[in-house]
C-alpha cells in the first residue's frame, strides 16, 4: 500500500507547458518591443523630402524656366485658434503670375528655422485650389496655407516661401 501512496513533495513534478502559451509569449514580447521602438524613434517628416524629388521630376524644364516667373508677395503670419480650441499658424500671402502663360498648378514650400537658421519644418502645399483654378498671366491672388503644430525652436521670424512646383497647361 505504501507504493501506491507517494509523498507528493519526493516526486518530482515535471510541469508541462503548452505551445500556445509559447507562441502568446513571444507576441506578448514583440508587442512591447515595437511600442517602446515607436516610442523612441525621433519624430520625422517622412512625406517631406520624397515630395520634393517627385515635385522636381515632374517638373520639365520648360516649367523650371517658368517658376521664375511666378513670385510670392505681401507675406505675413497670424494665429487663429480652430474649431478644436487649438492655436493655428496662419501664413497669407499673394502669388503673382509675372510671365506671359496660364499657369494650372502651384505649389509653394515654407521653411520656418530656428535661431541657428536649421530648418525646424519644412511644407511643401498646393494653393491654388483642388480642383486648381488656373492663375492668368499678370494675375495676382491671395493665398492662405494653415500650419497646427509649428515647433517651439521656432525663431519667431517670417518663414522662408518659394515656388515649389509649377504646371503649365498642356499645349493644344
Amino acid at each position: 500500500m505504501q507504493n501506491t501512496l507517494q509523498n507528493p513533495e519526493a516526486s518530482p513534478t515535471k510541469e508541462k507547458r503548452s505551445p500556445l502559451t509559447l507562441i502568446i509569449g513571444v507576441i506578448v514580447f514583440l508587442a512591447i518591443v515595437v511600442s517602446i521602438w515607436t516610442i523612441l524613434k525621433a519624430p520625422q517628416n517622412p512625406g517631406t523630402a520624397e515630395l520634393k524629388e517627385t515635385i522636381a521630376f515632374r517638373m520639365g524644364a520648360a516649367e523650371q524656366d517658368y517658376a521664375k516667373s511666378v513670385h510670392v508677395e505681401n507675406i505675413a503670419l497670424s494665429r487663429a485658434e480652430n474649431f478644436i480650441h487649438q492655436e493655428v499658424t496662419i501664413l497669407t500671402s499673394d502669388v503673382v503670375n509675372a510671365g506671359p502663360l496660364p499657369v494650372a498648378a502651384l505649389s509653394l514650400t515654407v521653411e520656418f528655422s530656428d535661431d541657428m537658421n536649421q530648418v525646424v519644418l519644412r511644407e511643401t502645399r498646393a494653393v491654388l485650389g483642388t480642383p486648381p483654378a488656373s492663375l492668368r498671366a499678370g494675375e495676382r491672388r491671395s493665398c492662405e496655407i494653415s500650419f497646427d503644430h509649428i515647433p517651439t525652436s521656432w525663431n519667431r521670424q517670417q518663414p522662408a516661401v518659394r515656388v515649389a512646383y509649377v504646371k503649365l497647361p498642356a499645349e493644344k
